[in-house]
């Protein structure tokens, strides 16, 4: 009986010294490895650029509405314009995402960032209503987070459903943003279909664009 557990704890100390521990950190550096979700294949850009043409831009042409209604619309009953206008995930705490067209005159720029936008005035008052992003770093998920075709539960875990809401910022910069005019902003017109999540009463909704045209000089 002794030789037979001196055996066992041998081999178990040959078994231990052979493995490979891997700290936390590493891990997660990995990202979407076999060692996090078993899902080496993920990939989110060919997902984003897959359906962007055939269900993202088509859905945001349906449920967009025009940015004054939907904004006013928000401040006096969220639910409702977030049904009409909008998605959010069944859990009541998780805010609305609205969808709305913003149609105006550029009276701000800010180009100088990274995190470029424009502010839009879209009731001709001279100030900016909607400010739009226009990249190259987009912030927030709120495109992914528009989509009543896309949840959480459709991904492996939450660093994957991440990853995801990321990608359709980097396509959208890719496809669109970097090809739009950086000077002389003000006073162009700008059109855009896009998506922001909704504040608190009286804040300037952030707008990730779809589509987004910047018109001529003045």
């Amino acid at each position: 009986m002794r030789w037979g557990r001196y055996a066992l704890a041998l081999g178990m100390a040959v078994l231990l010294a052979s493995c490979r521990f891997i700290p936390t950190a590493e891990v997660k550096a990995l990202g979407d490895t076999s060692l996090m979700n078993g899902a080496a294949s993920f990939d989110p850009d060919k997902m984003v650029a897959s359906m962007w043409a055939s269900k993202v831009v088509p859905y945001f042409e349906k449920k967009a509405g025009p940015f004054l209604a939907v904004r006013d619309l928000a401040a006096k009953s969220p639910d409702e314009a977030g049904a009409k206008y909008g998605y959010r995930a069944k859990a009541e705490d998780t805010p609305w995402t609205l969808m709305a067209r913003v149609e105006g005159t550029i009276v701000a720029a800010n180009t100088e960032s990274r995190a470029g936008a424009i502010g839009v005035d879209v009731s001709g008052q001279g100030k900016a209503e909607a400010t739009v992003q226009i990249g190259p770093a987009v912030r927030g998920a709120a495109i992914r987070d528009a989509l009543d075709f896309i949840s959480f539960g459709d991904f492996t875990n939450q660093i994957d459903f991440a990853r995801f809401g990321k990608a359709f910022n980097t396509y959208v910069n890719h496809e669109t943003l970097e090809a739009l005019p950086r000077d002389d902003l003000v006073g162009r017109k700008a059109t855009v279909v896009g998506a922001y999540p909704l504040g608190a009463p009286g804040e300037t909704p952030l707008v990730t664009p779809v589509e987004i045209t910047i018109g001529p000089k003045p």
